[in-house]
């Protein structure tokens, strides 16, 4: 895979067409999306997938509600998604790697409240920006929804442990003809070149 023509083509998809995806195409996209770089090789990251209408079902009914589902005019698209990969995230592995006799020095070990950055959202970040290249490659189209609802609702109905963290979702499937333009694509912001610093903040590139 060219990378640099990946990052270039890829698009968040929000309308898909409903049609299936194979299971073993999905849970191999995953698989390999689990290769991304992982601290203390903790490997704290795993994916919850949801192959078809009757799982994917269970991710919109604990996220969403009908209120947002009528007044919403993305969720007839998003909710014809063909698969979801649920990213989950275990600061347990963190804090038991931390502890380790090779990392007590950090500190880390103790407490999740302890970690001014806590490494397992930036594994969980590496490990969707894999899956998101990975439907690239594999002609798929792919959305990511943050977890900003129903994070214990998803994990009741999943089995998900409770002291696991939701990080978020990629959507899978075939796009169809019904998506639009988001407008977020239109806020006024910094370019790349303004947001690439040389040497100092101050030295753009």
């Amino acid at each position: 895979m060219d990378v640099s023509k990946a990052l270039t083509r890829r698009r968040m998809i929000r309308s898909f067409d409903a049609s299936p995806l194979d299971e073993e195409l999905v849970t191999s996209l995953f698989d390999d999306a689990l290769r991304a770089p992982t601290a203390g090789n903790c490997r704290g990251i795993e994916w919850v997938t949801l192959i078809g209408p009757q799982q994917t079902a269970i991710y919109f009914d604990a996220t969403t509600d009908e209120a947002w589902r009528a007044r919403s005019s993305r969720f007839a698209g998003l909710s014809r998604a063909s698969a979801i990969g649920i990213c989950v995230a275990n600061p347990a592995a963190y804090l038991r790697r931390y502890a380790a006799p090779d990392k007590a020095s950090s500190g880390l070990g103790v407490s999740e409240a302890d970690w001014p950055v806590p490494f397992w959202f930036g594994d969980a970040g590496a490990s969707t920006m894999a899956a998101l290249l990975l439907a690239e490659e594999r002609e798929l189209a792919a959305a990511f929804l943050g977890s900003f609802r129903g994070e214990e609702d998803l994990k009741g109905a999943l089995g998900i442990p409770e002291s696991y963290r939701v990080y978020g979702a990629i959507l899978l499937g075939r796009p169809d003809d019904g998506d639009h333009r988001s407008s977020s694509l239109d806020r006024p912001g910094p370019t790349r070149s303004h947001r690439l610093h040389r040497g100092s903040f101050g030295d753009h590139a």
